[in-house]
């Protein structure tokens, strides 16, 4: 970066070299002598006249205000008496004694110069812009004019060309006399500019001179406006061309009007549409200048100034265009002010930019110091305090410096594009390498892939299914190694192109350390290996990146198992210097020295005939060596053939301790902004009396308390009722003490990670009886794999999105609600499917007691009656009713089924009749039916069927016995295991599941071989 004093130093400079080249053209150029007029009077016989000597006519000339000196008779012409001596060069202000405009009138400017007669030699005139009309005449003969003065402005023509009249004379006096008249321009009246006097060789050598400098000047600006003009052509469609030409042609448009006004002497531009163009060029060069630069530095793009000021300078255009000269004339001010501007506003910008690292806006730094130049001595040019003739140089560098700009960058592009194409060919030579080694990598699984495949395909016998299956868990195997492979691809490019952004924040190694393990453990199948997790519960926080350093622990203990055969793996931790130092050690094959001095390189792996059977493009060390240095960090490794590696990544530590983190936390969510961990707490232990009983309840499990309250914060105004968790241990602990329609769970948990949460939860609860959502920092394919083997039904990128997580809380639990609305319905519908076996057989007993006993007949249909309605009432689709109802069935159902098998059935009952409890509706009757038709009825001398109901304080015991056949082991087995695919369970599986999704637990079954059932379960007060 360039600092700001050599930037001042260095556009100083610059400055200077403009003001020396200037002064250095005003000492050397062919300048005029000057020889002073007194009271109109030169005396020039003894001056010398050559060929490169001009005079300037300066000094006091006669002049007369308000008499324009004419013609008499072709020869003679009067001057009268009252005269004033006024400077020329100079303004007529005080001349002309008119208070309301002082440069508006007419007068005549007089000089007589004595010579040496010589009639053979030629002289020349030089008037210069006179505003804004005059005629010459010497010795009375008009000799040249501009424009016609007259006494009044409408008689009067404008016209403020400079010309040249020559002449020869054999007096010895030259009378000189310019009639001048002004009724336009406000600014200057008068001889403003000094008459150049000489032979006429001399005068239109100077002129010539000059007019050459501007035509000159002219052509170099065209040739800039030309080839932008061709760049723009040839392709590059930059609007910052055209404005460049725009600006180039107002330019040259400024030099033909203004100096010797070439433009209006060799057209038939008048004076209005000269002064127009004056505005509108000078307009012009300083709008398309601002565009022009604006686009060259995109930074200030935006500016709403750079806005405003194009729309000024529009609207001021088009006034200039509609309104007449001398209504323009007012808003000299206006204009100037507008011109002016971007002469302070640009370079700071510039400055700046360049300050920034833009070395090449510099350039333009250089063109807008000598377009400043340029514009300070005209300034002084125009005052007449120096005379001076046209100075090319100024606009020259102002338009090299532009044109440098793009030339610049130009060779700078080239410049880069020889590098990218060096570049480019040896990434062509790495990706052949590349191809090469992937190729080689890539064929082999995928050609074992191909072969169990057509395997598969080719296999006839039934009796190869399970044969078949074992393939398919094979190729599935290479599938998933192929998938590492081309994500670790990916993260090697990304890499390489410095795509990847770290998002560090103070994490727990010890936390991700037990997720990680936990994705890793489905890789130790079919190999004796332990994994040890040996990082202290209080080891201090560090500043990492959380998905990035799950991936280096991933990649490093993944890269472990893949070759340790049998032992342990160990991760562990400990602080050195102020440093973390987490090492990862194996008892694995290991490596030589060599081999670990080239481990971290691309594509490197061990020794071929030790890493064979292992697929792989040897980047993960790669990719971890270099997201670890990301992390300042280092990563190493040491080894020893045979008997295993250790590798050890350090990371900083952070500046804050645990208990200061605690603290912090409990700081913040005591402000107000999310409920306190203690609220959660309070909470989960009065669950069951204080969530609503219509409202969706989720149990929520992170180790962060923030996360927690910002999990509560979000998902509060959706109407859930939320219980917080801050470990696995406490989860499963609350578990049964409410029933939950989701848990969403962190993956990433100490002591217990999520996975581990989840498995647990799957031994007791199916995925459709409790919906588990998972957290997790990664969605890489193997993270999700791992949360779905585990049992989970969804899961959730972190950071956490609040529009997802809410839509898959939403779907998450409404899946649950349907499920439980269809086991409760299923049930309903299950009982009202009375067996047509039951029903015959009641009504045959309620015919054959109309016989021989019409009072239990009435009664047994009094009964059925009862049964029936309760079998059919709709309140057996509701989630709890009154016990009592439930016991009506049951009683009217043993009542049937007493009257059919009299002795072969007892029936006892141990139940507080003054027990108020809600339960499931047909929980109980299904369990009575179950006893008495696959229990006591299979046996010939029928048996006795126990129900009791005990008060056990926060909830009540149910179970019903039963002294019939009763089950074996395996029996009772394959009824726990596989009792929704049993026909004949049906009822128990759809009771077994309502009292799962209710309290948490099912059925409980004990049976003895020929010595009964009991069947029992807990209902929640």
């Amino acid at each position: 970066m360039i600092t700001r004093r050599k930037i001042f130093f260095t556009v100083g400079y610059f400055f200077l070299i403009l003001t020396a080249m200037r002064i250095i053209w005003i000492l050397f150029q062919t300048t005029p002598d000057h020889l002073h007029a007194i009271k109109g009077e030169l005396d020039l016989r003894n001056w010398e006249f050559t060929d490169n000597r001009t005079l300037s006519l300066d000094g006091q000339w006669e002049f007369y205000p308000r008499v324009l000196l004419q013609q008499k008779n072709n020869s003679e012409h009067f001057i009268p008496d009252d005269k004033v001596f006024i400077d020329v060069p100079g303004t007529w202000n005080n001349a002309i004694d008119d208070d309301k405009n002082p440069t508006f009138g007419y007068g005549s400017y007089r000089l007589r110069l004595l010579i040496h007669p010589d009639k053979d030699q030629l002289f020349s005139i030089r008037v210069p812009s006179i505003a804004s009309s005059s005629k010459l005449y010497v010795n009375g003969r008009l000799l040249a004019h501009s424009g016609n003065p007259a006494a009044t402005a409408e008689q009067y023509t404008a016209g403020n060309v400079p010309y040249t009249a020559s002449f020869a004379t054999d007096q010895s006096e030259i009378e000189i006399i310019i009639v001048v008249a002004n009724y336009t321009d406000r600014l200057s009246g008068g001889l403003f500019f000094p008459v150049k006097f000489g032979t006429d060789r001399a005068i239109a050598k100077a002129v010539g001179f000059s007019v050459v400098a501007q035509l000159a000047v002219c052509l170099l600006l065209l040739m800039h406006v030309i080839y932008a003009l061709l760049l723009y052509w040839m392709g590059t469609r930059q609007r910052a061309l055209l404005y460049f030409v725009i600006l180039m042609l107002c330019a040259i448009i400024t030099i033909l009007i203004d100096d010797d006004r070439l433009l209006p002497a060799w057209s038939a531009v008048n004076y209005h549409w000269t002064l127009k163009l004056y505005y509108l060029a000078y307009l012009g060069v300083a709008a398309f200048m601002t565009q022009y630069i604006k686009l060259l530095l995109p930074e200030y793009a935006t500016y709403k100034s750079f806005r405003w000021y194009s729309i000024l300078c529009a609207v001021y255009a088009l006034f200039v265009l509609i309104l007449p000269v001398k209504t323009i004339m007012l808003a000299d001010t206006l204009h100037t002010f507008i011109i002016v501007v971007p002469f302070f506003v640009l370079p700071a910008l510039i400055y700046r930019s360049v300050r920034k690292g833009n070395e090449d806006a510099i350039y333009l730094l250089f063109g807008l110091t000598a377009l400043t130049t340029s514009s300070i001595w005209g300034v002084i040019k125009n005052t007449g305090i120096i005379e001076m003739s046209f100075y090319p140089f100024d606009m020259v560098i102002n338009s090299v410096a532009f044109g440098a700009f793009w030339f610049k960058g130009y060779f700078r592009s080239n410049l880069q594009r020889a590098k990218l194409t060096e570049q480019l060919q040896k990434a062509d030579k790495l990706k052949d390498d590349f191809l090469l080694n992937t190729s080689h990598e890539l064929r082999n699984p995928l050609h074992g892939m191909l072969n169990i495949a057509q395997t598969v395909l080719n296999s006839e016998s039934r009796y190869d299914e399970d044969k078949n299956k074992e393939h398919m868990k094979l190729l599935i195997s290479v599938g998933k190694r192929m998938s590492f492979l081309l994500n670790d691809l990916l993260d090697v490019t990304m890499l390489k192109e410095s795509r990847v952004r770290l998002q560090v924040e103070n994490i727990q190694v010890q936390t991700l350390a037990t997720g990680v393990l936990d994705m890793l453990r489905f890789m130790t199948e079919g190999k004796s290996i332990r994994l040890i997790h040996n990082i202290p519960d209080n080891f201090p926080y560090v500043i990492a990146d959380e998905k990035r350093l799950i991936q280096i622990l991933f990649n490093l203990l993944h890269n472990a198992v893949k070759f340790t055969n049998e032992g342990s793996i160990t991760i562990g931790a400990q602080v050195i210097d102020h440093k973390a130092h987490i090492h990862i050690t194996d008892t694995g094959i290991g490596m030589d020295l060599e081999t670990q001095q080239r481990i971290f390189q691309l594509y490197e792996q061990g020794e071929r005939e030790q890493t064979a059977s292992v697929v792989g493009l040897g980047l993960g060390l790669t990719i971890c060596k270099q997201l670890v240095e990301l992390h300042h960090g280092t990563l190493s490794v040491s080894s020893t053939p045979g008997h295993g590696s250790s590798f050890t990544l350090t990371l900083p530590l952070s500046d804050i301790s645990r208990n200061q983190d605690d603290a912090d936390s409990v700081a913040l969510l005591s402000s107000g902004y999310l409920e306190t961990a203690a609220a959660s707490s309070s909470l989960i232990s009065e669950a069951n009396t204080t969530l609503a009983e219509d409202r969706p309840k989720i149990l929520a499990i992170d180790d962060d308390p923030i996360n927690l309250n910002i999990l509560v914060n979000v998902l509060s105004i959706e109407r859930y009722d939320i219980v917080t968790a801050t470990s696995g241990a406490d989860a499963l602990a609350y578990l049964d003490s409410q029933e939950w329609d989701l848990i969403i769970t962190d993956v990433m948990m100490p002591l217990m990670s999520g996975y581990e949460v989840t498995r647990s939860i799957r031994d007791r609860f199916s995925v459709s009886e409790l919906p588990i959502l998972l957290l997790t920092a990664r969605n890489r394919p193997e993270d999700i794999e791992a949360g779905f083997l585990a049992g989970a039904n969804d899961y959730v990128t972190k950071p956490v999105d609040a529009m997802e997580l809410k839509s898959r809380v939403r779907s998450l639990t409404e899946i649950k609600k349907s499920i439980s609305d269809r086991l409760r319905m299923e049930g309903a519908w299950l009982q009202a499917q009375i067996q047509p076996h039951f029903l015959f057989n009641t009504l045959n007993a309620i015919a054959a007691l109309s016989e021989f006993d019409s009072e239990r007949m009435r009664n047994l249909l009094v009964e059925f009656g009862k049964y029936l309605q309760g079998s059919f009432d709709f309140r057996n689709s509701e989630r709890l009713i009154p016990l009592n109802d439930e016991l009506d069935l049951v009683r009217s159902y043993l009542f049937i089924e007493k009257e059919r098998f009299e002795e072969r059935l007892q029936v006892t009952w141990n139940i507080d009749e003054s027990m108020e409890l809600l339960v499931p509706p047909l929980s109980i009757q299904p369990l009575v039916e179950n006893a008495i038709r696959h229990g006591i009825l299979m046996r010939t001398e029928g048996g006795s069927i126990h129900i009791q109901i005990l008060d056990l304080g926060s909830y009540a015991e149910v179970s019903v016995a039963d002294n019939g056949v009763g089950m074996d082991n395996q029996t009772l087995q394959q009824l726990e295991s596989k009792e929704s695919r049993r026909k004949s369970g049906i009822g128990l599986t759809n009771t077994n599941r309502r009292l799962k999704q209710l309290y948490g637990s099912g059925l409980q079954i004990r049976s003895n071989l020929h010595q009964g059932t009991t069947v029992t379960f807990i209902v929640k007060k």
